[in-house]
């Protein structure tokens, strides 16, 4: 019934195109969500995955599994095994998944603990230093990514839109309207990502980048250059909801 409710706002919204920022579902039935709902918007969905996604499964083998099916999936495109998109000939889509990657914060004072170190089969039984190991070489990857494709978007489009799951700065890191505390920081922000995009748009100011993202589950905007925005999208658990509708140039 919550998932009736949910396609229902697309039909009323009616959009060109989905963004999904990630947390889409668990492992098990990740496959399963994204085909009913694609078929239900009936437009084309972009996505990255987000930790959730994961659960119950390995990092490297769900990306696999994900990029492959949807090979034969027309209308589903996984931004973490793309390039660039584009959506109009001024505008272009890129993404990655990113990953908290344990830099902002107080990562060895912190008594946080995700159940990511339990459900991401990655990150079973590792201890305190392996995970923080873990979690700085999946920020660098997705650094790695968004570099790339950047730094070839714009040399040939004005705006970019970026979905990644992890807000990259402390600022965008929501929690009922402030930024997270030292605790959370180090698993709710992807530093490496941050700094690849404050890199390359401080050397492009002609060119405005908008990036979307979600984890911290409260909603947030920060502008971070003139031409650097990040928006952070709520969440509930159980109760999807669409969080804007933009107007792409």
């Amino acid at each position: 019934m919550r998932e009736q409710s949910f396609f229902r706002q697309f039909m009323i919204a009616s959009p060109d195109v989905v963004f999904v920022t990630g947390d889409i579902a668990e492992t098990p039935c990740l496959q399963e969500l994204l085909h009913d709902m694609q078929h239900a918007i009936e437009v084309p969905l972009y996505f990255v995955l987000g930790n959730h996604d994961f659960y119950h499964g390995s990092i490297e083998t769900v990306r696999r599994v994900v990029q492959e099916w949807c090979v034969a999936q027309p209308g589903l495109h996984y931004l973490s095994a793309s390039g660039l998109t584009e959506l109009t000939p001024t505008t272009v889509l890129i993404g990655h998944d990113g990953w908290g990657d344990g830099r902002y914060g107080d990562y060895w004072a912190s008594p946080v603990r995700l159940s990511d170190q339990e459900l991401i089969r990655d990150f079973q039984g590792l201890d305190r230093e392996a995970v923080l190991s873990k979690l700085r070489a999946l920020g660098d990857e997705s650094a790695l990514h968004l570099r790339e494709v950047l730094t070839k978007a714009v040399d040939s489009y004005q705006q970019v839109m970026c979905l990644i799951h992890v807000p990259p700065f402390k600022e965008a890191c929501w929690y009922e309207g402030e930024m997270g505390n030292d605790d959370w920081l180090p698993y709710f922000t992807c530093q490496a990502a941050g700094e690849v995009l404050l890199d390359v748009m401080q050397t492009r100011p002609d060119c405005h980048v908008t990036v979307l993202c979600g984890h911290t589950h409260h909603a947030g905007a920060v502008q971070m250059l003139p031409n650097l925005r990040v928006v952070t999208g709520p969440a509930d658990y159980g109760m999807p909801c669409i969080s804007d509708v933009l107007e792409i140039p």
